[in-house]
């Protein structure tokens, strides 16, 4: 069976207006991360949205929630903004699927060119298909169950909490 990829936007999604210096949505880049990492892994992508995490509101969060209850597949990335990452796994985790679930993001928006998000797509596909059912948050290639991690905002890593 194949992993559902569902994009909701975040800095890994964001380009760069060279006139007015604002970060913008255009498309989402899955496809061409996937190419680029010649990813051979049977994929279904779905968009549903494209907005920064900081202002994703309720409604979006249940979108997403809803989302993974509804699909078929078993295994789940969602590419997500890291700033609110942990409100929507906690929403994802009081569902109690019998799903992997793995969040991920970038620091770093993925046409810069030197975007961590490549790396964190690769280590969550491979985590949603090694770790048990649970959600989790994969960043910098390591995971973390939902509720044991932390976004430093000052170092802008994702740190274990005790």
């Amino acid at each position: 069976m194949s992993v559902r990829i569902l994009i909701t936007g975040g800095t890994f999604d964001k380009e760069y207006n060279e006139i007015d210096g604002r970060l913008y949505f255009n498309k989402t880049h899955i496809e061409e991360l996937l190419a680029l990492g010649r990813c051979r892994l049977e994929v279904e992508i779905s968009t549903l949205m494209l907005i920064d995490s900081l202002k994703m509101s309720d409604k979006d969060r249940k979108l997403i929630s809803d989302s993974c209850k509804n699909i078929k597949e078993h295994q789940i990335v969602i590419t997500h903004g890291t700033d609110t990452m942990g409100k929507t796994a906690e929403l994802i985790a009081a569902q109690k699927l019998d799903k992997t679930i793995v969040l991920t993001g970038a620091m770093i928006p993925y046409k810069f060119g030197s975007s961590d998000g490549l790396f964190n797509v690769g280590s969550a596909l491979a985590f949603s298909q090694a770790l048990p059912f649970g959600v989790y948050i994969a960043m910098n290639g390591q995971y973390f169950t939902w509720d044991s991690v932390k976004k430093n905002r000052s170092t802008g890593i994702f740190e274990r909490i005790a």
